[in-house]
């Protein structure tokens, strides 16, 4: 790696792919540590660069995992797409679309399954999985629960059903799971998971 400059902008002089470095090394560090124990300076530190000019090209932290990542998704918008201002109201639909919609392509599904399969064979790729769904979407999502009782568990209740249907649509394409079409799912999955918001539990 290219020495760091000294300046007052933090960056490089001479480096012909400085956002590939910080990349690779984002990589590396979200590898070892996980999402939560990553942090922006470390991983300048590892591609030798200030942490201003991690924060020059990718913002934050959430944006930094995503692209060296590779996922094709902003949790952000998600969550806005999944809440929005009917509040409960259709909410199991309007997530069932939501994640069916980020499916829906075969060049961004590739990295996604990549990051599944690997968090199913090694606890470091499942921890990491973990911190950033329960970060950077559990977190958003909880806005909609809020004052509803035990919401952070209804929450987690319907993040982890949408998980489960993507690893028997797309990971062990299980059928017919596999093979029936978005619409279906819809019907099928769109009531269960709005009685994750508003259904009673069941009390012994």
């Amino acid at each position: 790696m290219g020495k760091v400059l000294r300046g007052r902008s933090g960056r490089r002089r001479g480096a012909p792919d400085t956002r590939g470095e910080i990349l690779a090394a984002a990589r590396d560090v979200f590898g070892e540590r996980g999402y939560d124990g990553a942090s922006v300076r470390a991983i300048a530190a590892a591609a030798g660069v200030d942490p201003a000019l991690v924060h020059h090209y990718f913002g934050t932290k959430e944006k930094l995992f995503l692209a060296a990542m590779d996922i094709p998704f902003d949790p952000e918008l998600i969550a806005d797409a999944v809440i929005d201002d009917a509040g409960g109201d259709g909410i199991g639909e309007r997530a069932i679309r939501t994640f069916l919609g980020v499916w829906s392509q075969p060049a961004g599904r590739a990295p996604i399954l990549a990051l599944l399969r690997s968090a199913m064979q090694h606890e470091a790729a499942a921890r990491l999985m973990r911190q950033f769904v329960t970060r950077a979407i559990l977190g958003r999502v909880l806005v909609a629960f809020e004052g509803v009782p035990d919401g952070a568990l209804r929450a987690e209740a319907m993040v982890s059903q949408l998980i489960g249907l993507a690893i028997t649509r797309y990971v062990v394409k299980l059928e017919p799971i596999a093979s029936v079409s978005d619409e279906e799912l819809v019907r099928l999955i769109a009531p269960v998971l709005q009685r994750y918001y508003d259904g009673a539990f069941e009390q012994d």
